[in-house]
């Protein structure tokens, strides 16, 4: 690898004809001909590990993000919350995420990554400190899960993007997997290191965030060594702010068909086979495993999320079709749509797997399962990354990481949504229709993997 990298210079504008007054202005007192010439940005230099301070804030993030998945059963035990109320809190996690989301990205378009995911990481540790003084009262664990959710997803939106342009120079698919296998890095090890704690350590409510707030500290400060790679723009009125931040937002037309048909259907179910595998399935298996329930939620989190990082290689190269280096081969895989479609043919096993065990309740049958959510989770993830990263140009790359991110993220509402109506319907029966959804969701992607083709639109 080259000792360094440069990254092309930002999109001018064309610059504009020189402006002359007309000779009729050339009368006593009036102004000479003005030329204007166009503004030149210097490039930015970048050292090949520039992107390993932004990857730990996304770690980071992810640690703290998923730190409170495993301790929904202590949470239960030691704080006397319902089924249903240790779900919202995974509710208000996704409730939080939605401005990260949409918001983190395009402002760092137009203000900077670096600020931006800054206030991000400062963000995850406050939310930390929330729970670690409110775990015997249920509204500061929601405050506590709104905040970790808006810095998870600041970190997402922000630091994919920022991890992409510091990645310049090497294959497309290497930055989506490295922003990838952060976030899914921290999120295995925060939920382990936090149900160890919690099962075996001293004051389980207060020592997994401690460690996580210890975690955080330093990486503000490593952020601002970090090249900045989008300055931030003049500013204008609020009014063309917000209609610039929603031009972000939106997906180019060129990609609209295929973002409908193959992007839609699948990235929902990415968290939301995450969700079936560590929040729905330990609750059902839980009587099986008595005093051991919190280490075995521990367990199906961390095996869920390590099949996730497992797999991602796999992912890339059903994405790229690269067979022996050959460039035909990786359009073809590209074209059809390999990725998308082997992601939702998996979740759709790991969906009739939960759904055959909601019936057994058998402890080892919800590990296998996890593994196969876990697998499903981690292609969906990168695969609709790298759709995204061909949709968008370099002036809405995070906004449209957003969007995917906000997209995936609804799927982890599905535990709550199942909470909900259990009062009415058996988990057997809720979780068939889910797999039911899943087999739809599958026929989609092939159908739409085969009417259309990756487009990248002209910017």
């Amino acid at each position: 690898m080259p000792e360094t990298q440069r990254m092309p210079e930002p999109r001018q504008a064309a610059p504009k004809p020189a402006v002359t007054l007309s000779p009729a202005a050339h009368s006593p007192g009036a102004l000479s001909p003005v030329t204007l010439s166009p503004v030149t940005l210097s490039p930015v230099t970048l050292s090949p590990g520039a992107w390993r301070a932004v990857a730990a804030a996304m770690f980071a993030a992810g640690w703290g993000g998923n730190q409170f998945t495993p301790l929904l059963l202590m949470y239960r035990r030691l704080g006397g919350y319902s089924a249903l109320s240790v779900d919202a809190f995974l509710g208000a996690y996704v409730v939080g995420l939605v401005p990260g989301l949409l918001l983190a990205g395009p402002v760092s378009d137009r203000r900077g990554r670096r600020p931006v995911l800054v206030a991000g990481t400062v963000a995850s540790a406050v939310a930390s400190l929330v729970l670690c003084f409110g775990g015997h009262s249920a509204w500061p664990i929601y405050a506590g899960r709104l905040i970790t959710g808006f810095a998870v997803g600041i970190a997402m939106s922000v630091g994919s993007s920022w991890v992409k342009e510091l990645s310049s120079g090497t294959d497309g698919g290497l930055a989506a997997r490295r922003a990838a296998l952060c976030q899914t890095a921290g999120f295995g090890l925060g939920a382990g290191i936090a149900g160890v704690l919690a099962q075996w350590g001293p004051w389980p409510m207060v020592s997994p965030y401690a460690v996580h707030i210890l975690l955080t500290a330093a990486i503000p400060v490593l952020l601002l060594r970090v090249p900045e790679t989008r300055p931030a723009r003049a500013g204008g009125s609020v009014r063309e702010l917000l209609g610039a931040l929603a031009d972000d937002l939106r997906v180019p037309a060129p990609a609209r068909r295929r973002f409908r048909l193959v992007v839609l259907p699948m990235a929902p179910w990415g968290f939301g086979a995450a969700g079936l595998a560590y929040a729905v399935t330990p609750q059902l298996v839980g009587f099986r495993v008595g005093d051991w329930g919190l280490a075995y939620a521990t367990g199906l989190t961390v095996l869920t999320l390590g099949t996730g990082v497992a797999v991602q290689p796999v992912a890339r190269w059903l994405h790229s079709g690269k067979r022996n280096g050959a460039a035909g081969d990786r359009a073809a895989g590209s074209r059809t749509g390999r990725a998308p479609i082997a992601a939702m043919a998996v979740m759709l096993l790991g969906a009739a797997l939960c759904a055959a065990n909601a019936v057994l309740l058998s402890p080892w049958l919800a590990a296998v399962t996890a593994a196969a959510l876990g697998a499903g989770y981690g292609i969906a993830v990168v695969s609709g990354l790298l759709e995204i990263q061909r949709m968008a140009g370099p002036d809405d790359l995070a906004g449209l990481t957003g969007v995917y991110y906000m997209l995936a993220y609804a799927g982890f509402l599905l535990p709550t949504v199942l909470a909900g109506l259990s009062s009415w319907l058996s988990y057997p029966v809720m979780l068939a229709a889910v797999a039911a959804a899943a087999l739809v969701c599958l026929g989609l992607v092939v159908t739409g993997a085969r009417v259309t083709e990756p487009t990248t639109p002209a910017r």
